[in-house]
């Protein structure tokens, strides 16, 4: 085993050959969006993005199915299971199989098998002081999903969060592994902060992040406004919250929105500070959302600083 569990890294990773190590996930939920094969879609973004976070090539997947018996026509379940083969292939990853039962919520993922070189393993336990932190994709995709189950969120809206959770993390990905990124690490339900915050304690260093740097999805602060807010969201804050220092002069709605647990959300990226420039450029030559959110430095008080 050459990565497990003890620093919360986003897929485990077991050594196979000379140079060659597996590298595995799972993860599947319920809808968050109305439409059957978009949901489908995400679920196999989500799915496959934690190995794409590990520095890793997704290859095979297995899918997890839960569905009522009765009550919701068959034909839904089809809809979803094509979206998420559609992504897959998208990915170059092969469906070899799955499991299904009854149940009576609707929930719908993957188990995702990859390869990785042993020796570029981006684990949670490799950012550096000095390095820079830049994020792909845009915060709040909790915040507008919510909105959704509310029947508050205006279509446009919707329309922005669902593009943003269709995009893979693959190029970026790939993108990073041509630079001095020491670790990479995917931002999904433990929010921003969460996800920081365990690079930070695996890496034994403390990060300071600059709120009005983050890129977030239209609508978002709004929502948070109103109060759309996950449960996830308040779980995410009690657990992670005593460990960061975040300004007062921060609002209560950009507070949430560091929080808001994200589904296939960016890549939180930790850089080597001459390489950041031009990462950022290449990231966005190639329509890639990119932005640099803060630093890296040796261990402080708190986890997490935000301004």
């Amino acid at each position: 085993m050459v990565v497990g569990f003890d620093h919360s890294d986003d897929a485990g990773v077991f050594h196979l050959t000379t140079d060659i190590s597996v590298v595995q996930t799972v993860d599947f939920f319920a809808p968050i969006v109305d439409d059957p094969y978009a949901y489908g879609q995400i679920a196999a973004a989500n799915a496959v993005s934690d190995i794409y976070a590990m520095g890793g090539e997704p290859k095979t997947a297995l899918s997890i199915v839960a569905f009522p018996a009765k009550g919701l026509d068959f034909s839904i379940l089809g809809s979803i299971m094509r979206g998420g083969l559609d992504k897959l292939t998208e990915a170059g990853v092969a469906l070899v199989g799955g499991h299904s039962v009854r149940d009576d919520e609707v929930k719908f993922g993957y188990a995702v098998t990859g390869i990785i070189d042993t020796k570029h393993i981006k684990q949670n336990s490799g950012a550096r002081a000095g390095d820079r932190l830049i994020l792909t994709k845009p915060l709040g995709t909790g915040l507008v999903t919510t909105a959704i189950k509310k029947g508050k969120a205006l279509p446009e809206h919707v329309q922005a969060a669902v593009s943003a959770m269709l995009q893979l993390n693959r190029r970026a990905a790939q993108v990073a592994l041509g630079y001095r990124v020491h670790t990479m690490t995917d931002v999904t339900g433990f929010g921003l902060l969460g996800h920081a915050s365990e690079v930070a304690r695996a890496s034994g260093i403390s990060i300071k992040i600059d709120h009005t740097k983050l890129s977030i999805l239209p609508g978002a602060l709004d929502y948070s406004r109103a109060g759309f807010c996950a449960g996830g969201l308040t779980s995410n804050e009690q657990f992670f919250g005593p460990q960061c220092l975040i300004s007062k002069s921060i609002v209560p709605e950009w507070r949430n929105v560091l929080f808001d647990p994200q589904t296939s959300g960016g890549l939180l990226l930790f850089c080597h500070a001459d390489d950041t420039v031009s990462l950022l450029q290449r990231l966005l030559s190639e329509g890639i959302e990119a932005v640099e959110i803060g630093f890296a430095s040796n261990a402080a008080d708190h986890l997490l600083t935000v301004v």
